[in-house]
């Protein structure tokens, strides 16, 4: 069988295992209802409670807590009950199960569901990050750093077809790293972990973790890789194209909050956005927060223009291909997966 086939093959497979295991049992993830979410709207209406899965807990995808956090989401009507997936396939999964409404995950999600032919397909409706937001840390760094530097050397990486192991992957193509090695099966929660306990000489994290690594002294960052592989369309927020069909004024609020809290976040300082994000990372300092937001920041990490368009689907196509998880004959049209309205109509009317 063809190396590219059976890695798709498996993939698929693991998204309906996962879909048929949640519906079983429902979602397990911890649970964090919104605080803003639990109070009536001062006209005395009701909120509308949103089940909502996020990929991981990363200051990565700031504007979602903002939104939370300085009530754009309360504003606009929506109470989020918001769970943690820990991976795209188990968020994309959720969706199909029907225990979450909508998911931030990798918009690959979309490409492998959309590819299974089944009743249901996932549709992205807004982007949120416009870039990798992974960093690279080494437990004992060369100065100054060079890719070379990994080649013969292990790498604390992502599940295999995860958006950042990807980037890793054509980062180090790249850059002709040839004999550096990934470990990619150890589960998000546990990398740090195993790093700590001597599991590799590098480690790729996301904000958070980045800066407590470096506090601690047991690794220094050397590369970001939203920086070294540039634009890319990493996590969006997707929703079955039956509860869009469905809900189509749910999907167009959470939009406007989102977009709302972008603009927050430009606008603001990283020490004002450090305080709203705070009571999301427990344990996190508030001087590490806002070093992580002002590292995100710096690389233009959130969309300033949410819709995922034809040049954005390309490159993250592109990079499947190349990656050999999706096959060139299985590329997806735009109209496929993205549905651009909602995202359209929020900056429209947020600008």
């Amino acid at each position: 069988m063809n190396k590219k086939k059976k890695i798709t093959g498996v993939m698929m497979a693991c998204f309906t295992a996962l879909s048929l295991m949640l519906t079983g049992c429902g979602n397990s993830a911890q649970t964090t209802s919104s605080k803003e979410g639990t109070v009536p709207k001062q006209n005395g209406d009701k909120l509308t409670q949103v089940r909502f899965s996020e990929v991981i807990r990363s200051i990565f995808y700031a504007p979602h807590y903002i939104a939370i956090e300085k009530g754009f989401f309360r504003d606009e009507g929506l109470e989020v009950d918001m769970t943690t997936s820990q991976g795209s396939d188990k968020g994309a999964a959720a969706l199909l199960s029907g225990t979450a409404d909508v998911s931030l995950v990798g918009p690959e999600s979309a490409v492998f569901i959309f590819n299974q032919h089944g009743k249901q397909s996932l549709k992205v409706f807004y982007q949120l990050t416009a870039t990798d937001g992974s960093f690279l840390l080494a437990r004992n760094p060369k100065s100054p750093f060079q890719w070379s530097d990994l080649n013969g050397q292990a790498v604390v990486s992502w599940r295999p077809g995860s958006s950042p192991e990807m980037v890793m992957s054509q980062v180090l193509k790249k850059n002709q790293v040839g004999k550096s090695k990934l470990i990619t099966n150890i589960a998000s929660p546990a990398m740090v972990g195993a790093f700590e306990s001597g599991k590799g000489e590098y480690i790729q994290v996301f904000e958070p973790l980045a800066s407590m690594l470096e506090q601690s002294g047991k690794a220094k960052l050397v590369a970001s890789m939203g920086e070294a592989y540039g634009s890319y369309p990493e996590t969006s927020y997707v929703a079955t194209n039956e509860f869009m069909k469905k809900n189509p004024e749910t999907l167009q609020k959470w939009s406007n909050a989102v977009y709302k809290a972008t603009l927050w976040l430009n606008e603001h300082s990283a020490e004002e956005a450090a305080a709203a994000l705070e009571p999301y990372f427990e344990g996190t300092s508030k001087e590490l927060i806002q070093k992580s937001v002002e590292r995100y920041a710096k690389q233009n990490s959130w969309a300033k223009n949410p819709v995922l368009d034809q040049a954005q689907l390309d490159k993250l196509q592109d990079t499947l291909v190349e990656s050999g998880v999706l096959p060139s004959d299985q590329q997806v049209k735009h109209g496929d997966i993205v549905e651009t309205t909602f995202a359209e109509k929020a900056v429209q009317e947020g600008n």
